[in-house]
């Protein structure tokens, strides 16, 4: 039985235009992008119809990079701190995944100096916390546009104008957003990844704003752009910019119909607590508790639907959840907390038998 899926924050299903674009480079014409002979330059044609349909959803002052994962672009990004001369101050929102934080927190072993800041109750950026950490000694600042476990949208073209205010850099995390609500303008890094907007797995891209340099992250041929060695894959790139194009094009519609979907689920889970903000939040984003459930055992007595209690990339670590603990809530209703995640290929169907199966199990499970 294919369960129904409700855990598009984590991945979301490859689109079928997007297959489409990928399969001529995966069959045929399989040229190295890198070869000057007609099979690579049509491979590099294709690597760059794709760059430029990822660059249509950026700002337009900047170049893309395009990397193995959202991971490998953070990563890639935060090397420009160290292009900072004399500033050696990180700071980034506690709440952020754990490709940020924890990059973030690696740079303490390289002399530099990591804040966490703090946000409130609904998970939004303590901003007094930024303005009295920021100065002369702050290379970077880290916000994510839309939490990927609680879905709170951050003031991210505010906390650009107070990083560059304090001469800092600011990037942002934009995987849970980016062809879906707007990005922030004012941005000088900003990381996607393809499989979060139905492309791809293993392809991600970093938007570099121009004037920032940046240090290699991998070594090598320099092949795309002398700072991130390696062959790249035209049938990925494709998909990523198939991806973000058939995003660009449904937005509206794509939006519309998540909210229609988030709005009746809100209707069925009436018993049941959201945490995050309840306003600045994207709808495709649900997460929420119940006081006294044990999550675990509802995900195993639930087989029906795929969902999840948190990040996928941090589920199998058996740490509770960073972003919910930062709200303030307790051990015992972080572990009582799910999320659920829509997506383009659910319908009403999907969100009304998904909340009867966890409604159930769950009464069940509390009598």
């Amino acid at each position: 039985m294919i369960p129904i899926y409700l855990d598009n924050q984590a991945t979301t299903p490859l689109a079928p235009e997007v297959f489409d674009a990928m399969l001529p480079w995966l069959k045929d014409n399989f040229g190295n992008p890198h070869s000057p002979h007609v099979m690579g330059r049509q491979a590099a044609a294709a690597v760059e119809v794709a760059r430029e349909q990822v660059a249509a959803l950026l700002p337009q002052n900047g170049r893309v990079i395009f990397t193995g994962s959202a991971t490998e672009a953070i990563n890639l990004a935060f090397g420009a701190a160290r292009t900072r001369h004399g500033r050696d101050q990180i700071a980034v929102i506690d709440t952020e995944h754990a490709a940020v934080r924890d990059t973030a927190l690696w740079y303490r072993t390289q002399g530099f100096e990591t804040k966490l800041l703090p946000v409130d109750a609904d998970g939004l950026i303590v901003l007094e916390a930024l303005e009295a950490c920021s100065g002369e000694k702050t290379a970077l600042v880290g916000a994510m546009l839309v939490n990927n476990e609680i879905g709170t949208i951050q003031p991210v073209e505010q906390i650009a104008a107070m990083a560059h205010e304090a001469g800092a850099l600011m990037l942002c995390d934009a995987v849970q957003g980016f062809g879906r609500i707007d990005l922030p303008q004012q941005a000088d890094l900003i990381a996607l990844s393809g499989h979060k907007i139905y492309g791809p797995k293993g392809i991600g891209a970093l938007w570099v704003r121009d004037g920032i340099d940046l240090p290699p992250l991998i070594h090598g041929g320099g092949q795309e752009q002398g700072v991130r060695s390696g062959t790249l894959s035209p049938a990925l790139c494709a998909g990523l910019g198939a991806a973000a194009k058939l995003c660009a094009d449904r937005r509206q519609a794509d939006m519309d119909h998540i909210v229609d979907l988030a709005e009746r689920a809100r209707s069925l889970f009436g018993d049941w607590s959201i945490n995050g903000s309840t306003e600045r939040r994207y709808a495709g984003n649900l997460n929420i508790r119940r006081d006294g459930l044990d999550v675990a055992r509802l995900m195993s007595d639930v087989r029906g639907v795929a969902f999840s209690a948190g990040s996928a990339c941090a589920s199998g670590s058996g740490r509770p959840s960073h972003v919910l603990a930062a709200l303030g809530l307790k051990p015992a209703q972080i572990k009582s907390s799910i999320r659920l995640g829509f997506g383009r290929y659910n319908d009403i169907d999907d969100v009304e038998q998904a909340a009867h199966l966890i409604n159930q199990a769950a009464e069940k499970q509390l009598s």
